[in-house]
């Protein structure tokens, strides 16, 4: 039979990163016993023995997802664990063990990719996980790293994103909106290199948000100290699209809606600072911005008085009966819905 030439074409930009997912595995079933949670989580969780197994995997491409114009190699391979390690502890689980696959470019010598390792090892050492095995191959597009981590939680420590409940109290680690303004500062520096070659960029007053581009850190510490406090989230999620489309992960998998707090949002000083500079909407930026990876989690309010007055967690928001939506509480008290507006990799740039 003749291929039909004019059948119809769905972009991958159409579709978007999770509903690509969502598409090209809708056909499939778990068949495996020991197959705990597949496709739809931050981490997949299998079962095989006392405790059960979480593994989470990344690619990064270059030219997507990094440039190697502003971003050293090192900091590179540190970034790189720390995305795949931010999804096991989103799983409220330890992160054990990864295994890294690179595909390079004949411009990259061995030395280029010493370096690279060497930041993949400065990260397992950091957070102590072992490198346990991988893959290299070449690549005619420059540079691919593709990480998987694994990790291990005892069966009720597991945090899921679909056990939160209405009246749960929304909270966040950290600040948010650092890593995408660290971005901004050097894209910027990167188009006045590109005329004044000679130019070198005064980067110290933006040192903090630049760091959280270029070197984020995955929040094991917030897991140590739920588990310290005797707090289980009801439902987790890392913070690497946005924190708007985090939050609406959250309320789809778990059933519910959710009141946000414009003036609860965390922003670090020079957040605020780069934003005014940039002439940028400073909540705009950390509901949208995306690669601060700290973790967006749910608790039981009588679980507040634990974690209240902790510099490390911001309670944001609550979460509503399905039926009321997902709303941003306004400075002004005005309800705005919540739309997911984070980093879709099939944009076009």
């Amino acid at each position: 039979m003749l291929e039909d030439k004019n059948q119809e074409r769905t972009s991958l930009e159409q579709l978007g990163e999770f509903g690509l997912i969502e598409h090209l595995t809708q056909h499939f079933s778990i068949e495996q016993k020991s197959t705990i949670k597949g496709i739809g989580d931050d981490a997949a969780v299998l079962d095989f023995g006392t405790k059960k197994a979480i593994i989470s995997t990344d690619l990064l491409v270059e030219g997507i997802h990094f440039d190697l114009s502003y971003m050293p190699l090192k900091h590179l391979g540190y970034k790189a664990v720390m995305v795949n390690l931010s999804d096991i502890y989103a799983m409220n689980a330890e992160a054990t063990q990864i295994t890294v696959s690179i595909a390079a470019s004949n411009r990259f010598p061995a030395e280029a990719l010493e370096e690279l390792y060497a930041g993949i090892h400065q990260a397992c050492k950091t957070f102590g996980v072992d490198l346990i095995g991988g893959d290299t191959t070449s690549s005619l597009t420059g540079l691919l790293i593709s990480i998987t981590a694994i990790g291990e939680a005892s069966e009720e420590k597991i945090t899921y994103r679909d056990k939160a409940k209405p009246n749960d109290l929304l909270v966040v680690s950290g600040d948010l909106g650092g890593a995408y303004m660290g971005l901004q500062v050097l894209d910027r520096e990167k188009e006045v290199f590109k005329v004044n070659p000679n130019n070198q960029p005064d980067l110290e007053p933006y040192t903090y948000i630049v760091e959280r581009q270029l070197k984020p850190e995955a929040r094991k510490d917030i897991v140590k100290l739920l588990n310290e406090l005797e707090v289980l989230p009801t439902a987790m999620i890392d913070i690497s699209d946005g924190l708007s489309s985090e939050i609406l992960h959250l309320c789809k998998n778990s059933a519910v809606g959710c009141n946000l707090f414009e003036e609860k949002i965390p922003l670090d000083p020079t957040v605020i600072a780069a934003c005014e500079e940039f002439q940028v909407d400073s909540t705009m930026i950390a509901l949208s911005g995306g690669e601060d990876y700290e973790l967006l989690f749910t608790i039981d309010q009588n679980d507040f008085n634990k974690i209240k007055g902790n510099p490390s967690l911001t309670v944001i928001g609550h979460m509503t009966e399905p039926s009321e939506g997902s709303h941003l509480i306004t400075r002004a008290n005005t309800k705005i819905p919540l739309s997911a507006q984070g980093w879709n990799s099939f944009n076009k740039s």
